[in-house]
């Protein structure tokens, strides 16, 4: 089996290598797990060297199938695991992130399977992101709509929010723009960066385009 070192950096490739899960590089990986470009390099070296990823100098890095298999099981742990805290637990959608890191790497398919079933085998976490299935395991192939991309005056329903700091999460919660919440862009003003959105019962809340390509919709 994997390190957890090994998992972290698998999940890390496959949640930024896109849709189309192209090459990603070396830095971009550095700075998502918080190392010295130097050491990410020498880890993913180590990585080509078992099989797992393929690393091309200058250009990048690249799941081969087998690490992507592990990527995604990983992944499917770290969300079901983000649900279970959320759902049952009751913790804050902000906080679930760092206890899903630790526990990821200890909990067996055993009780993993016992957790999703006790779920519902839900498809996606608290937020929005798609939870690999055991039998199917993919991530979502097509692109999604956002506030700052979608039609206007369409009833919308928050599907995704793609930004999961604690500080963008708890500005989302106190929007009300959760995923499930139902939405609809009333303008988008591209010269002033502001998009009008109006939420249920009335409320009105006002967006940066930024920020709202951070949130993804769907029709709803």
């Amino acid at each position: 089996m994997p390190s957890s070192t090994i998992e972290n950096y698998l999940k890390a490739i496959l949640v930024r290598s896109g849709r189309e899960e192209g090459m990603v590089a070396t830095g971009v990986i550095a700075e998502a797990l918080t190392v010295t470009p130097g050491t990410a390099t020498t880890m993913v070296k180590g990585m080509a060297s078992q099989g797992l990823v393929e690393y091309h100098p200058h250009a990048g890095v690249k799941l081969t199938n087998r690490g992507r298999a592990l990527a995604l099981a990983v992944l499917r742990k770290h969300r079901l695991i983000e649900t279970f805290l959320v759902q049952v637990l009751k913790m804050d959608w902000a906080e679930v992130h760092e206890e899903a890191e630790a526990l990821e790497h200890a909990i067996s398919d055993r009780v993993l399977a016992r957790l999703d079933a006790l779920l519902g085998h839900p498809a996606t976490d608290p937020h929005g992101d798609p939870i690999p299935s055991q039998k199917h395991p993919r991530l979502e192939t097509k692109a999604a709509a956002t506030l700052a991309t979608c039609p206007l005056a369409k009833p919308m329903r928050v599907a995704r929010i793609t930004d999961q700091t604690p500080t963008f999460l708890e500005f989302v919660q106190q929007t009300g723009l959760k995923p499930g919440a139902k939405v609809q862009v009333k303008t988008r003003d591209p010269a002033s960066g502001v998009v009008q959105c109006e939420l249920g019962a009335g409320k009105e809340t006002a967006l940066g385009l930024a920020v709202a390509g951070k949130i993804e919709v769907e029709a709803g």
